[in-house]
């Protein structure tokens, strides 16, 4: 099907049989729930098996090369979205191409539950990072053919869509992380796997049945003529891509250091490339033009909140590992354990504050005012990090609540920030920009963990105080400074 007709869509799709919603939305949430979990489940303890000791199941890397690592996978998950985007878009349709996604997702983590060695590790991500790409922007979109323009239900079958992602995420860390860190890294990996598997089993199984239509069309094909143009480029690039790489890598140039210097670069110099393109193309309107320029404060708040949320799965949780007290009540924690807070949280406040946005209504802060409270909250989960540091030391091992508390409070900056981002990109994009608008919103988080990848380097238990307090500190200014500038924008949304 290359060509959409949203009626003949909508009448190949069982309009109810999943808690009033259509039985689409089955097929769509248990895939995202599967996918999150093999995602998070591997996260979870991802960075303990690189930096731990050979003898203990780990590659033994250095702790700053595992934290950058880390980011910089991060930042590719994000930067890959927008390949998919363009698969699903020219070549496959959205339905087809979330089906190879979760593929390669699995034989990613397939790849890391055998041992392997670097080698293993950077096969598995690779593989991870296109499969995401390809699977987690158009999953949602077709979450959007379910449903009419005018449809009531729309709103709630997304919030119903999003739980499944943060459940996915909450469950994962005690299954995957207990399995890694207790018996076997690779065990917990096969999981993961297995995870990914149960997604696609029941993609397949249900898809035809409950999706219809839904995702089944190329919105903008290529001809013919362009697939030969499109295929013969791609080709000669990769080759072009393999072959330097191959010598460079030979040659000790292209090192993982230099890697990730090079992805921390492009973290940068895209979102820059997309502002830019957009801001002096004929077809953006002058208006649309300050609507642009609004939206550069968002976009770099965005940058600082996620910059220190993401480090949710790096810096907090070595510090999970290396410097809390593993028990709590009597009780014997895993140090992956601790991210499962994060989804937790969200699924028990996500209620909360859409409530408190509606009660409040049009005495509601703006759209910038939500980013500065986003950014000041974000800062202060990083400055509560120094009140242990100040009365524990580098030494001693403290309280697992401080972590918690540090989790919750950044979730509320996040539910300030994420949701009310998503709806101001919509809002802001210049008309012929609208999907790529959407792409640069995922980017604010790419260049985040770019940019992290060269921050996390800098953390030890000997500098911590420095590091949560000048990090914390910037975020919690600069709230402050978009908070008293946000009269000044709102003019311009």
């Amino acid at each position: 099907m290359t060509s959409k007709n949203p009626q003949e869509i909508l009448k190949s799709i069982p309009q109810k049989g999943f808690f009033g919603h259509p039985k689409g939305l089955f097929t769509l949430f248990f895939t995202e729930f599967w996918e999150r979990f093999s995602y998070y489940g591997m996260r979870a303890i991802l960075l303990y098996y690189m930096y731990y000791a050979i003898k203990d199941g780990g590659l033994n890397l250095d702790k700053g090369t595992a934290a950058s690592i880390m980011a910089i996978y991060g930042s590719l998950v994000y930067m890959s979205g927008i390949i998919g985007g363009w698969i699903a878009d020219r070549l496959l349709g959205t339905k087809r191409t979330v089906f190879y996604g979760g593929i390669l997702i699995m034989a990613g983590h397939i790849a890391l539950s055998f041992p392997g060695g670097v080698t293993a590790l950077f096969v598995s991500m690779g593989l991870i990072v296109i499969g995401t790409g390809l699977l987690k922007p158009n999953v949602s979109n077709i979450v959007g053919d379910l449903y009419d323009k005018e449809d009531p239900r729309t709103d709630a079958g997304f919030s119903i869509f999003y739980m499944g992602i943060n459940l996915g995420g909450l469950i994962a860390p005690f299954i995957v992380g207990t399995l890694g860190q207790k018996y076997n890294f690779h065990l917990g990996f096969g999981v993961a796997a297995l995870g990914m598997l149960v997604g696609l089993i029941i993609f397949l199984a249900t898809r035809k049945k409950y999706l219809g239509l839904a995702g089944s069309y190329v919105p903008n094909p290529l001809s013919p003529e362009e697939k030969k143009s499109v295929f013969l480029k791609m080709g000669i690039s990769a080759i072009v891509v393999i072959i330097a790489g191959a010598i460079l890598i030979s040659n000790g140039i292209l090192t993982i250091d230099g890697f990730i210097m090079l992805v921390s670069i492009l973290g940068i110099i895209i979102p820059t490339i997309y502002f830019l393109v957009m801001y002096f193309s004929k077809k953006t309107t002058s208006q649309e033009q300050k609507s642009l320029l609004a939206y550069i404060p968002l976009f770099l708040a965005a940058m600082v909140f996620w910059a220190i949320q993401e480090q949710g799965a790096v810096i907090l949780a070595q510090y999970a590992d290396e410097r809390t007290r593993l028990s709590f009540a009597g009780f014997s924690l895993q140090s992956s354990w601790f991210q499962s807070f994060n989804p937790l949280f969200i699924v028990l406040l996500a209620p909360v504050f859409a409530a408190l946005w509606m009660k409040l209504g049009k005495r509601q802060p703006s759209t910038h005012k939500k980013f500065s409270l986003g950014l000041v909250f974000a800062g202060l989960s990083f400055l509560n990090m120094i009140i242990p540091a100040i009365y524990a030391g580098p030494d001693t091992l403290v309280s697992p609540i401080w972590l918690v508390l540090s989790f919750l409070i950044v979730v509320f900056g996040e539910l300030c920030l994420s949701p009310v981002g998503l709806a101001a990109t919509t809002r802001m994009a210049p008309a012929a920009f609208s999907a790529q608008t959407m792409s640069l919103w995922f980017l604010s988080n790419a260049s985040a963990q770019a940019i992290n990848a060269q921050i996390v380097k800098l953390y030890s238990p000997e500098t911590e105080i420095l590091y949560f307090g000048i990090i914390g500190g910037i975020a919690v200014l600069l709230g402050v400074v978009l908070f008293f500038f946000s009269s000044f924008y709102k003019k311009r949304v």
